[in-house]
Protein backbone atom coordinates (compact mmCIF):
# COMPACT_ATOMS: atom_id res chain seq x y z
CA UNK A 1 0.00 0.00 0.00
CA UNK A 2 1.48 3.51 -1.11
CA UNK A 3 1.56 6.33 1.60
CA UNK A 4 -1.05 7.92 -0.86
CA UNK A 5 -3.58 4.84 -0.63
CA UNK A 6 -2.63 4.76 3.55
CA UNK A 7 -3.91 8.49 3.77
CA UNK A 8 -7.08 7.34 1.89
CA UNK A 9 -8.09 4.50 3.52
CA UNK A 10 -7.34 6.45 6.79
CA UNK A 11 -9.31 9.34 5.99
CA UNK A 12 -12.36 6.87 4.55
CA UNK A 13 -12.38 5.08 8.03
CA UNK A 14 -12.51 8.28 9.84
CA UNK A 15 -15.33 9.76 7.73
CA UNK A 16 -17.71 6.94 8.21
CA UNK A 17 -16.81 6.30 12.08
CA UNK A 18 -16.48 9.97 13.29
CA UNK A 19 -17.70 12.39 10.66
CA UNK A 20 -18.28 15.32 13.66
CA UNK A 21 -14.65 15.32 15.29
CA UNK A 22 -14.28 18.39 17.58
CA UNK A 23 -12.23 19.98 20.58
CA UNK A 24 -13.66 18.80 24.20
CA UNK A 25 -12.44 21.63 25.13
CA UNK A 26 -15.34 23.79 26.41
CA UNK A 27 -15.32 27.23 24.98
CA UNK A 28 -17.48 30.05 24.04
CA UNK A 29 -15.62 32.88 22.41
CA UNK A 30 -12.05 32.90 20.47
CA UNK A 31 -10.55 34.21 23.86
CA UNK A 32 -12.43 31.72 25.75
CA UNK A 33 -10.33 28.91 23.38
CA UNK A 34 -7.28 30.74 23.51
CA UNK A 35 -7.03 30.74 27.41
CA UNK A 36 -8.21 26.93 27.44
CA UNK A 37 -5.86 25.89 24.51
CA UNK A 38 -3.22 27.73 26.93
CA UNK A 39 -4.12 25.97 30.17
CA UNK A 40 -4.21 22.34 28.81
CA UNK A 41 -0.46 22.39 27.86
CA UNK A 42 0.62 19.07 29.96
CA UNK A 43 -3.11 19.14 31.23
CA UNK A 44 -5.98 17.08 30.47
CA UNK A 45 -8.96 18.53 28.47
CA UNK A 46 -11.92 17.18 31.71
CA UNK A 47 -9.22 19.24 34.32
CA UNK A 48 -9.30 22.57 31.93
CA UNK A 49 -12.80 22.50 31.57
CA UNK A 50 -13.41 22.31 35.38
CA UNK A 51 -11.21 24.97 35.90
CA UNK A 52 -12.77 27.51 33.17
CA UNK A 53 -16.32 28.20 34.60
CA UNK A 54 -15.05 30.17 37.63
CA UNK A 55 -12.36 31.15 35.54
CA UNK A 56 -14.39 32.91 32.54
CA UNK A 57 -16.76 34.02 35.32
CA UNK A 58 -14.11 36.16 36.87
CA UNK A 59 -12.33 37.22 33.57
CA UNK A 60 -14.54 37.15 30.57
CA UNK A 61 -12.31 38.96 28.65
CA UNK A 62 -8.84 39.82 27.86
CA UNK A 63 -9.44 43.01 29.29
CA UNK A 64 -10.47 41.56 33.09
CA UNK A 65 -7.50 39.33 32.58
CA UNK A 66 -5.10 41.93 31.61
CA UNK A 67 -5.69 43.97 35.22
CA UNK A 68 -5.46 41.41 37.02
CA UNK A 69 -2.37 39.83 38.40
CA UNK A 70 -0.79 36.47 37.95
CA UNK A 71 -1.31 35.97 41.49
CA UNK A 72 -4.99 36.21 40.94
CA UNK A 73 -4.63 34.22 37.91
CA UNK A 74 -2.85 31.48 40.14
CA UNK A 75 -5.76 31.08 42.68
CA UNK A 76 -8.57 29.73 40.17
CA UNK A 77 -5.98 27.48 37.98
CA UNK A 78 -3.74 26.14 40.97
CA UNK A 79 -5.65 22.29 40.07
CA UNK A 80 -3.78 22.79 36.96
CA UNK A 81 -0.60 21.81 35.50
CA UNK A 82 2.28 24.62 35.76
CA UNK A 83 -0.35 26.59 37.55
CA UNK A 84 2.60 29.60 38.11
CA UNK A 85 3.72 29.52 34.72
CA UNK A 86 0.52 29.73 33.13
CA UNK A 87 -0.62 32.21 35.57
CA UNK A 88 2.05 34.50 34.23
CA UNK A 89 1.69 33.54 30.86
CA UNK A 90 -2.25 34.01 30.88
CA UNK A 91 -1.85 38.12 32.26
CA UNK A 92 0.85 38.47 29.63
CA UNK A 93 -1.47 37.30 26.79
CA UNK A 94 -4.16 38.96 27.15
CA UNK A 95 -1.72 42.30 27.58
CA UNK A 96 -0.56 41.74 23.90
CA UNK A 97 -4.09 40.60 22.89
CA UNK A 98 -5.52 44.04 24.24
CA UNK A 99 -2.53 45.65 23.05
CA UNK A 100 -1.61 44.55 19.99
CA UNK A 101 -4.63 43.08 18.98
CA UNK A 102 -7.22 45.20 19.87
CA UNK A 103 -8.75 41.78 22.17
CA UNK A 104 -9.69 39.79 18.42
CA UNK A 105 -7.37 37.16 18.91
CA UNK A 106 -5.88 36.63 15.40
CA UNK A 107 -6.52 34.02 13.08
CA UNK A 108 -2.59 34.02 11.72
CA UNK A 109 -0.26 31.21 13.57
CA UNK A 110 2.76 33.72 13.08
CA UNK A 111 0.61 36.52 14.79
CA UNK A 112 -1.03 34.26 18.01
CA UNK A 113 3.22 33.02 18.97
CA UNK A 114 3.50 36.43 19.85
CA UNK A 115 1.17 35.81 22.80
CA UNK A 116 3.23 34.37 25.74
CA UNK A 117 2.43 30.73 26.41
CA UNK A 118 1.00 30.41 22.91
CA UNK A 119 3.76 28.28 20.48
CA UNK A 120 3.04 26.21 17.14
CA UNK A 121 0.52 23.91 18.43
CA UNK A 122 -1.51 25.97 20.40
CA UNK A 123 -2.06 29.07 17.42
CA UNK A 124 -2.49 25.73 15.12
CA UNK A 125 -5.53 24.97 17.02
CA UNK A 126 -6.71 28.00 17.62
CA UNK A 127 -6.44 28.94 13.87
CA UNK A 128 -7.90 25.72 13.28
CA UNK A 129 -10.74 25.52 15.14
CA UNK A 130 -12.34 29.13 15.79
CA UNK A 131 -11.41 30.06 11.84
CA UNK A 132 -11.10 26.34 9.95
CA UNK A 133 -7.59 27.40 9.16
CA UNK A 134 -5.69 24.17 7.43
CA UNK A 135 -3.29 24.18 9.87
CA UNK A 136 -2.82 20.65 12.08
CA UNK A 137 -1.72 21.22 15.50
CA UNK A 138 0.70 17.92 16.81
CA UNK A 139 0.07 17.18 20.44
CA UNK A 140 1.03 13.65 21.97
CA UNK A 141 -1.70 11.75 20.74
CA UNK A 142 -1.29 12.92 16.93
CA UNK A 143 3.02 12.16 17.21
CA UNK A 144 2.33 8.47 18.25
CA UNK A 145 -0.77 7.69 16.59
CA UNK A 146 0.52 9.05 12.92
CA UNK A 147 3.89 6.91 13.68
CA UNK A 148 1.85 4.03 14.46
CA UNK A 149 -0.29 3.68 11.56
CA UNK A 150 2.53 5.05 9.37
CA UNK A 151 1.22 8.41 8.55
CA UNK A 152 4.70 9.65 9.33
CA UNK A 153 7.99 8.05 9.06
CA UNK A 154 10.78 8.68 11.05
CA UNK A 155 9.45 12.13 12.22
CA UNK A 156 11.52 13.50 15.12
CA UNK A 157 9.80 16.36 16.04
CA UNK A 158 6.11 18.04 16.23
CA UNK A 159 6.97 20.25 13.24
CA UNK A 160 8.47 17.07 11.18
CA UNK A 161 5.08 15.50 11.82
CA UNK A 162 3.01 17.88 10.98
CA UNK A 163 5.10 18.76 7.78
CA UNK A 164 4.24 15.23 6.58
CA UNK A 165 0.64 14.91 7.30
CA UNK A 166 -0.46 18.09 5.80
CA UNK A 167 1.34 16.98 2.65
CA UNK A 168 -1.14 14.19 2.06
CA UNK A 169 -4.72 15.16 4.07
CA UNK A 170 -6.79 17.14 1.43
CA UNK A 171 -6.44 21.29 2.71
CA UNK A 172 -10.07 21.07 3.83
CA UNK A 173 -9.94 18.20 5.65
CA UNK A 174 -6.92 19.15 7.79
CA UNK A 175 -8.89 20.64 10.51
CA UNK A 176 -11.05 17.44 11.46
CA UNK A 177 -7.77 14.84 10.52
CA UNK A 178 -6.37 16.67 13.75
CA UNK A 179 -9.34 15.89 15.62
CA UNK A 180 -9.57 12.56 14.34
CA UNK A 181 -6.32 11.48 15.16
CA UNK A 182 -5.92 13.56 18.77
CA UNK A 183 -9.74 11.29 19.82
CA UNK A 184 -8.33 7.99 18.23
CA UNK A 185 -5.18 8.63 20.50
CA UNK A 186 -6.82 9.28 23.82
CA UNK A 187 -9.82 6.38 23.73
CA UNK A 188 -8.22 3.97 21.21
CA UNK A 189 -4.70 4.21 20.17
CA UNK A 190 -3.66 4.99 23.94
CA UNK A 191 -0.06 4.98 24.96
CA UNK A 192 -0.09 1.71 27.28
CA UNK A 193 -2.51 -0.68 25.99
CA UNK A 194 -4.13 0.31 23.04
CA UNK A 195 -6.83 -1.38 21.69
CA UNK A 196 -5.81 -2.78 18.80
CA UNK A 197 -8.24 -5.67 18.49
CA UNK A 198 -10.95 -3.17 18.47
CA UNK A 199 -9.70 -0.73 15.96
CA UNK A 200 -10.82 -0.60 12.47
CA UNK A 201 -8.01 0.45 11.10
CA UNK A 202 -5.39 -2.53 12.45
CA UNK A 203 -5.37 -3.99 8.60
CA UNK A 204 -3.28 -0.92 7.56
CA UNK A 205 -1.62 -0.09 10.71
CA UNK A 206 2.71 -0.45 10.52
CA UNK A 207 2.23 -0.73 14.52
CA UNK A 208 -0.14 -3.95 14.34
CA UNK A 209 1.80 -5.93 11.68
CA UNK A 210 5.15 -5.48 13.94
CA UNK A 211 2.55 -6.94 17.45
CA UNK A 212 1.74 -10.10 14.71
CA UNK A 213 5.41 -10.30 13.89
CA UNK A 214 6.71 -10.79 17.07
CA UNK A 215 3.79 -12.80 18.68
Amino acid sequence: MTKKELFKFVIEYFQETMPIAETELNYGTPYELLVSVLLSAQCTDVRVNKITPAFFKRFPDAEALKNSSPEEVFEYIRTCSYPNNKAKHLVGMATVLVDEFNSVVPDDIVLLQKMPGIGRKSANVVASVVYDKPALAVDTHVFRVSERIGLTTKAKTPLQTEQQLVKYFPEKLIPIAHHWLILHGRYTCTARSPKCTKCGLKDVCKYYKQLIINN
